[in-house]
């Protein structure tokens, strides 16, 4: 899997710091664990970044969502 943070360039080195981790589905509190900063620093960060307006896309092959098997449907029937 690989995540890509468009806008990205608009956001402060905090900022793209507390999205990463927000985007890879870290809590609050392992955001402050790991960033050694506090809950209201870290919502204020993520609220700063969200009103930038930046955009995640996560790139997943097709077989890892299972779309792709080698096999196509017509060859099933």
């Amino acid at each position: 899997m690989q995540i890509e943070i468009r806008g990205a360039e608009k956001l402060s080195f905090r900022e793209r710091q507390v999205v990463v981790l927000k985007e890879m589905g870290k809590s609050t509190e392992e955001i402050t664990r790991t960033l050694k900063i506090s809950a209201s620093t870290v919502a204020t960060l993520y609220n700063r970044a969200r009103s930038k307006g930046y955009e995640v896309v996560i790139v997943l092959p097709g077989d890892v969502m299972g779309l792709y098997d080698g096999e196509d449907e017509d060859e099933k029937e």
